[in-house]
């Protein structure tokens, strides 16, 4: 039996202008809203990701985090 879709979880999100394009563009070329396109990418986070480009890209991140902050 398929998982019940409830949307009772809200919380407040921190987005760069760019990474909520991006979002916005998935979504829509999905057929989604962006909560059911953010629900997808986080159910099937394993699947959807390359763990060894997600290091690399998290650690470039996390170096530009500061700077992009201010």
């Amino acid at each position: 039996m398929p998982k019940r879709f409830r949307l009772t979880r809200r919380f407040p999100v921190a987005m760069t202008e760019d990474g909520y394009r991006k979002l916005r563009k998935f979504a829509r070329e999905a057929g989604l809203d962006e909560g059911e396109a953010l629900s997808f990418l986080f159910e099937h986070f394993d699947s959807v990701t390359d763990q060894e480009n997600l290091t690399h890209r998290l650690r470039l991140f996390n170096a530009e985090l500061e700077a992009r902050k201010k």
